[in-house]
């Protein structure tokens, strides 16, 4: 039981990351990325990079997927959110955009890195061993879960404090107040979008230590974290959080006493069971502010 422990802490904090860019991305802009994928496996490819080309330093490593996740942000700002922004049937043009980039994306991929696995060193071998009753935490649990707090930190105090974090709330609250107190909605966007894309990013790193890093390798944390921001309630950043525990728990005691073939069959009963008692997902509250 104490592995279960250790596995939801670990897949809590990766999918918290995947999840809050989806979400911080619906809540602000009103559209769902679905180009989250290729951002992932873009910002693993961009941190491995890094790792070999100019130094596999801890710190550089994870500065190269969270800038280079937030530069694909910005990408996607550029080339989905600005030209379709205010167009008619804004959310269907978006979604089809974004799966648009998400499939021309692989295959830049593909043809730049090959069908090839990439894996990163050990990121966190510093780090001490802990035993958490007859489990053991691996550095990589206990560099993850701090890197993730410390960035998921530093990223949301900014937004509480600055200029620009005050139109993110701003339009994550309200979309047309902002707009009636002069804040740029497409200023604020690559905000958003840079923000989304570094969460993804930090989590393309921490994942890429476990997992090969391949173009198709951004799919699985892009259900992944639809799962968790549908759950959690799309827009609602508490609610990820949540939801992000509840199935990384929901997956850890699967794969404990049913194995992995049954993860997805009890992820999908319990975000069946979630949406019965509450449709807008655990903390879902920004829907009720945008009807």
């Amino acid at each position: 039981m104490d592995t279960v422990i250790v596995t939801t802490i670990n897949l809590t904090a990766i999918y918290t990351l995947v999840a809050l860019g989806i979400s911080l991305t619906w809540a602000g802009l009103g559209f769902l990325n679905m180009s989250a994928g290729v951002m992932y496996a873009g910002a693993a490819y961009g941190a491995w990079l890094v790792s070999t080309e100019v130094s596999s330093n801890v710190v550089v490593v994870l500065l190269g997927g969270i800038l280079t996740g937030a530069v694909f942000g910005a990408v996607v700002c550029l080339t989905v959110f600005i030209p379709l922004d205010g167009k008619p049937n804004w959310e269907i043009r978006t979604l089809t955009a974004t799966l648009a980039l998400s499939f021309i994306g692989t295959n830049i991929y593909l043809w730049k890195f090959g069908p090839q696995f990439k894996q990163f060193e050990p990121l966190f071998s510093w780090l001490p061993k802990f035993r958490l009753g007859e489990a053991l935490l691996m550095p990589s649990v206990t560099g993850s879960v701090i890197a993730t707090a410390v960035v998921v930190t530093i990223i949301l105090v900014y937004i509480g404090s600055s200029r620009i974090g005050l139109g993110v709330r701003a339009l994550t609250q309200n979309v047309e107040g902002a707009a009636l107190v002069g804040i740029d909605r497409r200023t604020v966007a690559f905000a958003i979008l840079g923000v989304s894309g570094a969460f993804i990013g930090l989590a393309a790193v921490l994942l890429g230590q476990t997992f090969f890093v391949e173009p198709n390798s951004g799919y699985v944390p892009l259900i992944k974290g639809l799962i968790v921001a549908v759950l959690g309630g799309l827009g609602s950043l508490r609610g990820a959080v949540i939801a992000a525990f509840l199935v990384a728990l929901c997956e850890a005691l699967t794969l404990w006493y049913f194995g992995g073939s049954w993860v997805l069959v009890t992820l999908f009963l319990l975000i069946s069971i979630v949406l019965i008692i509450r449709p807008r997902g655990v903390a879902g509250l920004l829907e009720t502010t945008r009807a």
